[in-house]
Parts: C-alpha cells; sequence; structure tokens
C-alpha cells in the first residue's frame, strides 16, 4: 500500500489517546460511548484473540500493524497488542529507508528493541519488509550505481565556474547583515575596521554538490599585508580557511574539500584586522574531467548465461507469445554456455508470425547513434527481416537494419549507426524486432552475447548492466545479512518482496509485469528488479534470506517468506494480479532451489453501497482467496483495514458522516472476508490475519484520512466493525 509511513505516526497517536478500552486487561471494558448508546452491547465482549480456535488451527497468527517504539515504550500500544492479538507488523522500523543512512551505514537499535520487547511479551513479529521500491534510501543506493569518473591527466582538468560575484555592480549590499555592513566605491566592495572584531557576506545560495571539492578566488588587496578567516558552507556546516591578502591586487585562492551542503554562502571575517579590505570580483569553481565519447550496453543479460529475460522476448508462431527460452549449456557460440533458443514452424502466413525481439529500458530518439552486435545461427539456412518497436509488439517502421541471413555456423553480426526518424516515430523507439517466418519450414534461431550500445559523452562512464547488479547485489547482501543479525532468528515471518506485481502489461506476455522505472515514479522509487532482473531479485533476496537467518540463529525449518501485495481482490480485472503474482512465484521458482513459502494479500477494502458493485467485489474475493489455495503456498491477510464508499472508486465517506446501519454492514462485510478465507483456504495454508487500522483515521492522517478504517473508534470504542470480525474469527454470530 503506498504512504503506509504517514498512517502509522497518525495511528501511534490515536493509540495513545486516553479511554482505551482494552488497557484493563482483566476486564476488557468499555467506556461507554458518549451519543451512541447502541454501543453499549460491545462492552460484553472478549478479546480479539480468544475468538480464534486454536484447536482446528493452532499455527493461525492474529496480528496487529503498529508502531514498534510504541510498543516498546509501554503504555496503551503495548497493552493493546498482547491483550488482543499474536502477532506484530511494525509500520516503518523495519524498512530499508529507517535502517540505511546516507552512506550506506545501517543502524538496527530500534529493531532490536523491539525484537527484545516482543520476546519479553511472548508476542511474534512479522517482517516487514525486506525488499521494496518505496521507503529505500534512494541517495545511497544511487551513489553506488553513479558513473565512474574518467581517469585523465590532473593537467588536462577543466575547471567549472559555479558562482561569480562583480562588486562593481552593486550600489547597495544585497546580503544577510551580520553586525557590519561594507560599503561599494570604485567598483569594489569596501570594508573597514569598525572598531572589535568583525564579519559579513560575500556571497550566498551557491548551488553546490555534496562531496565535490571546491576552489574560492577571490581579486583582493588590503590597505596593509594581512589575512581574513574565509567560511565556506552553510549554517552548521561551514568549512574555515585563511586567506592572505597585501597591498596590491591579486588574485588569491583558498580550497574546499568534500563538501557537505546542496546549497552555499561565504562569508569573510576580517576580525580584527586593523585596516581596509577591497574586493573587485569573488568566484567558485570546481574541477571536472572533460568529457569524451563512450559506448554504453543497455542490455541486461547480454551473455544469455542467466535467467534474466528483462530485455528479451519472442512470439512463437506454435506456442505465442511469452519470454523467451535459454537453451540448456553447450548451445552457446563458445560451445559451453547457453543460448536464446526460438522456434518457427511450418507454413507461415506472416513474416512475423514469429518475432524475437531485443528490447532496451532506454527510449532511443532520432538521431541517438548505437551500436548493435550479436552472435547467431539456426538450423536451416534462413534470412529474417528487422523492425524498430515502441515495445515489443509496438509496430514502428519496418527497416531497423541491413538484415542478418542465418546458417547453420555461429557468425557474428555488427552494425553500427544511427536512429532515423522513420524508426524511432513521434515518440522514439526500443525495441528490435526479428520476424523469424520469412522461410517457409519450421526452423530453430539461436542468438548470444547480445549487446545494444548507446553512444554517450561525459566526464563519467556509466556502469555497465553487470556491474550495476553486481554492485547491488553487494548492497542488498549487507541489507538482507545486517537485518537478520539484529533480529537474531527471532522474527521467523517476512515480506521477502513487497508489492512487486504492477497493473500493466507491456510486453504482453499475459500476466502483469513487474513494478519498474517505465510503469512506476523513479524519482521517488528504487526499483531493485530493473538492475538486478525480474527473476534474480527475488531469488537473491530468497537466498540471501535463508543464508543469513540460519547464520544468525534461526532453525531454516521456521523460516516462512511471503509475496506481499494489494489489490489482488480486484474485481475490475478478473483478479488478474493475483493470477499475475502466483505465476511470477512459479517463474522465480522455476529454478528448483528458490522457495516462496507465502502470498500475503493486503486487503484495503472498503464497502460499496451500491449493491450490484458490492457483489463483484465480493464474488471477486471468493475467486482471489480460490487462486490463492490453488497456488498451494501459505496464505495471510496482511494488511485489512476497510472504508466505505456509496459507488465503486468513490471517495470515502469521513466517518463523522457514517450511520449506524452503514457500519452494521461494514461488520457484515468484514465477518464475510474472514469466513471466506476460513471457509476457502485449507487449514494447512492458513498462515494468519493482520488488521491494520486498530482505530479510525484521524482527519490529518496520510493514510485514508477521516475514514472509519478501524475496529475501534478514535477515543478506542470498540465499534460494531469489532464484533464483525469477532464473528468472522468465530465462524458464527456471537451471541
Amino acid at each position: 500500500m503506498k504512504n503506509k509511513s504517514l498512517y502509522i505516526s497518525s495511528f501511534a497517536i490515536s493509540l495513545l489517546l486516553a479511554a482505551c478500552a482494552d488497557e484493563q486487561i482483566a476486564e476488557f471494558q468499555v467506556e461507554k460511548p458518549a451519543i451512541i448508546e447502541q454501543y453499549e452491547y460491545l462492552n460484553a465482549y472478549d478479546a480479539l484473540k480468544t475468538y480464534v480456535d486454536r484447536t482446528a488451527n493452532p499455527n493461525f497468527k492474529l496480528g496487529i500493524a503498529l508502531g514498534a517504539n510504541d510498543f516498546v515504550a509501554g503504555g496503551q500500544v503495548h497493552s493493546l497488542a498482547i491483550s488482543n492479538f499474536d502477532e506484530m507488523t511494525a509500520g516503518n522500523e523495519m524498512k530499508y529507508a529507517s535502517c540505511v543512512s546516507d552512506d550506506g551505514t545501517m543502524n538496527f537499535y530500534n529493531v532490536t528493541n523491539f525484537v527484545n520487547e516482543a520476546k519479553a511479551a511472548g508476542m511474534t513479529i512479522y517482517g516487514h519488509t525486506l525488499g521494496w521500491h518505496s521507503q529505500q534510501n534512494m541517495k545511497y543506493l544511487n551513489s553506488l550505481i553513479a558513473g565512474k569518473e574518467i581517469e585523465v591527466d590532473p593537467g588536462e582538468m577543466e575547471e567549472v565556474q559555479d558562482a561569480f560575484v562583480d562588486y562593481s555592480t552593486f550600489t547597495s549590499y544585497p546580503f544577510y547583515v551580520m553586525g557590519y555592513t561594507p560599503e561599494f566605491e570604485d567598483g569594489c566592495m569596501v570594508s573597514r575596521y569598525p572598531g572589535s572584531w568583525y564579519q559579513y557576506f560575500v556571497a550566498d545560495q551557491i548551488t553546490t554538490v555534496v562531496g565535490q571539492n571546491y576552489k574560492l578566488t577571490v581579486c583582493i588587496k588590503g590597505s596593509a599585508p594581512g589575512s581574513l578567516n574565509a567560511q565556506f558552507g552553510n549554517w552548521g556546516n561551514l568549512s574555515d580557511k585563511t586567506l592572505s591578502f597585501n597591498e596590491e591586487w591579486q588574485e588569491v585562492s583558498v580550497d574546499y574539500t568534500n563538501c557537505p551542503v546542496e546549497s552555499s554562502f561565504v562569508v569573510f571575517q576580517p576580525g580584527t584586522f586593523e585596516g581596509e579590505v577591497r574586493i573587485k570580483w569573488l568566484k567558485i569553481t570546481h574541477s571536472e574531467t572533460p568529457a569524451s565519447s563512450f559506448w554504453t550496453n543497455m542490455l541486461t543479460n547480454s551473455d544469455c548465461e542467466s535467467d534474466d529475460v528483462s530485455c528479451f522476448y519472442s512470439t512463437e508462431q506454435t506456442v505465442g507469445p511469452g519470454a523467451v527460452t535459454f537453451g540448456p549449456a553447450g548451445t552457446g557460440a563458445d560451445g559451453v554456455g547457453r543460448a536464446i533458443v526460438v522456434k518457427s514452424g511450418n507454413n507461415p502466413v506472416n513474416s512475423w508470425d514469429t518475432q524475437f525481439f531485443v528490447k532496451t529500458p532506454r527510449q532511443m530518439m532520432a538521431g541517438d547513434k548505437y551500436r548493435f552486435s550479436m552472435k547467431y545461427r539456426a538450423d536451416k539456412q534462413a534470412s529474417c527481416e528487422s523492425q524498430s518497436h515502441n515495445e515489443p509488439g509496438g509496430y514502428v517502421f519496418y527497416n531497423m537494419f541491413n538484415n542478418p541471413t542465418f546458417t547453420s555456423e555461429w557468425q557474428e553480426f555488427v552494425v553500427e549507426s544511427s536512429i532515423t526518424e522513420d524508426q524511432a516515430g513521434s515518440s522514439g523507439m526500443n525495441t528490435i524486432a526479428f520476424n523469424l517466418s520469412v522461410l517457409p519450414e519450421a526452423n530453430t534461431y539461436y542468438f548470444d552475447d547480445i549487446k545494444w550500445e548507446m553512444e554517450e559523452s561525459g566526464n563519467t562512464i556509466p556502469l555497465t548492466p553487470e556491474e550495476k547488479k553486481d554492485t547491488l547485489t553487494w548492497a542488498m547482501d549487507n541489507w538482507i545479512r545486517g537485518m537478520m543479525e539484529a533480529t537474531g532468528g527471532y522474527v521467523t515471518s517476512w515480506d521477502l518482496a513487497n508489492e512487486t506485481v504492477s497493473g500493466a502489461d507491456d510486453d504482453h506476455d499475459g500476466i502483469y509485469d513487474l513494478q519498474s522505472a517505465e510503469n512506476g515514479d523513479p524519482t521517488a522509487n528504487f526499483y531493485w528488479p530493473d538492475y538486478l532482473g525480474d527473476i534474480d531479485y527475488v531469488r537473491i533476496l530468497e537466498s540471501k534470506t535463508r543464508k543469513y537467518f540460519a547464520e544468525y540463529g534461526g532453525n531454516p525449518s521456521d523460516l516462512k517468506l511471503f509475496i506481499n501485495d494489494f489489490n489482488l481482490e480486484s474485481w475490475w480485472d478478473g483478479n488478474m494480479k493475483a493470477k499475475s503474482l502466483v505465476e511470477w512465484i512459479k517463474r522465480w521458482e522455476d529454478d528448483g532451489v528458490t522457495k516462496i513459502d507465502g502470498i500475503g494479500t493486503q486487503m484495503h477494502v472498503s464497502y460499496i453501497l451500491n449493491e450490484a458493485d458490492q457483489k463483484a467485489q465480493e464474488d471477486a474475493i471468493v475467486n482471489m482467496f480460490k487462486i490463492l489455495a490453488e497456488s498451494g503456498k501459505l496464505v495471510k491477510i496482511s494488511e485489512l483495514d476497510m472504508g466505505i464508499v456509496d459507488k465503486a472508486f468513490g471517495t470515502g465517506i469521513k466517518t463523522e458522516n457514517v450511520t449506524l446501519e452503514q457500519q452494521q454492514k461494514m461488520a457484515e462485510f468484514y465477518t464475510f472476508i474472514i469466513r471466506k478465507y476460513f471457509e476457502i483456504i485449507p487449514v494447512k495454508q492458513q498462515y494468519g490475519i493482520t488488521q491494520w487500522c486498530a482505530t479510525d483515521s484521524p482527519a490529518d492522517s496520510g493514510w485514508r484520512g477521516g475514514e472509519p478504517v478501524g475496529l475501534w473508534d478514535l477515543n478506542y470504542n470498540r465499534k460494531p466493525a469489532y464484533e464483525g470480525f469477532v464473528n468472522g474469527l468465530r465462524g458464527t454470530d456471537v451471541e
């Protein structure tokens, strides 16, 4: 779900309010509502977890989402959790951005405290989350995969000007005054000793880059030889250098290393220099490697040795569209490795009935210079055609380059050219399509060592896809190892990967693609699969989690790893996301080594007052549970909460506008969801249910603000939803 962090803070506040219904654990007294006396009957109910049938399912866990630090602090949060629930999901404290700083240093202090307090309370923790695109430290991660500076002789470095201040253009002092104001005379800024220590701004609002080295150069002279202190940076992050001068005009420079801020100023402190200082101009510069041209390979898995298919796709006449097939060892051009294998059929109708696509994540426009190379062969000699596409199947132009001819022997194809206006079309192209049904007979085609390079220029060389993958695999290893060490084997169930599946099928393979920069927001999120690969991303997460869980004290047989996602109950697309997630799990497990234990369905639902829409939603929930049950995986309702709307996709009705009758409808919907879970999901697959919102959402919350999403109101009085939840857990209505 989105912006969970905003909800959790409000949730913590609401938990700390007075009149918590379950603060008195032994008696479970609920303060009588001030307005709606119809709620009084809820006082008689017991704590939620007492309604779980432990005999039928002793492993079932009833969970609650909360702020880990609030639980550690004790008080009402602590009491409510241990009295009503078995398990806790931390809102933010176990996420990447909460533990990893801008320089990569990891701090698991809050995680360790949470684990220790959970142990003492006898509660389990559901880990949330190891892999996600949101709430990542993007500054650190992007710094890891930034380009490598081109090595040149120091004498060849170029000086780049960041700021220039010409004081001959000033008639009045433009900066913040710190007790002393310089004057402007004869095209100079002039300062004179005022009789006591003094300082003044000479430049402000200079855009700087954190970590960059800068040079301050000033044209200066004094009425006598002397020096001043030159400060560079910003408040709380200032660097000091001594700048000397004499009675003659001269250009004096001082250097500042490792700038700590993104906006800087310069302050001169003549201090107690008993004379006059004149300044004509000032400039700030830094040195850069001169720009040069280089080739960047845009494809991942160019050697075809991994199972990453993110850059390759095929439509085969006999089997239809889908991910490419990698042949076994020995099929590659070197006789040892693997190759991509594409098969065409007999008697094709069109030359494009069988196609092989090579896709780059970069959109190429007219004029972009590229170099494409590959090794290729076929069982039978055959010609082919090449096209430019915008996404596989998104035809743009019929001719990409002079087409290779296949023979039974391996050949190398290399072309260096520029994208034409026809090939780019109006919005650019990113895919080369090879039409492989030119030969009217069935044939098998082999491809290996495929590179699609783009000419770029700059003073840094981008890392290759392989280098980025290697670097981020190392970063992932550090993260997983640190978290497993901090939790010491106590947290046995985890969201291994969170919200991986998008709602788009851009490659037209019949299932939704994974979340990526192409279908998401790369300015706010870091999409690990874009670098690690759609297949290897989860495999890397899984293998490292199992490795370090065991190394840091966990019993491997206890570890349960889930893929967690939202909108699995979507009725508008026939539960396409649930079906896609199950298919992705099959792909990740296809190596016979990777094991995904469970699926988490978030279920941030709303009761729909329109009966037809509500019925469609309920049918889709039933269908989702059937899909998840058929997967054979553990199933967890991981983030259940409920609002109310007048129609599908309508605006949520605010808490103060919801009638008692509507609350009872919501309660019935809770009962429906939970009973269907127990009815459809086999007992051996029933992991548990976690309620995401304990209380209704405060009006200023970033998560469903002002909506009746909790089992308690903001004063922790039980609501009809509480009864609905109880009836669902028990299986029969409470009398």
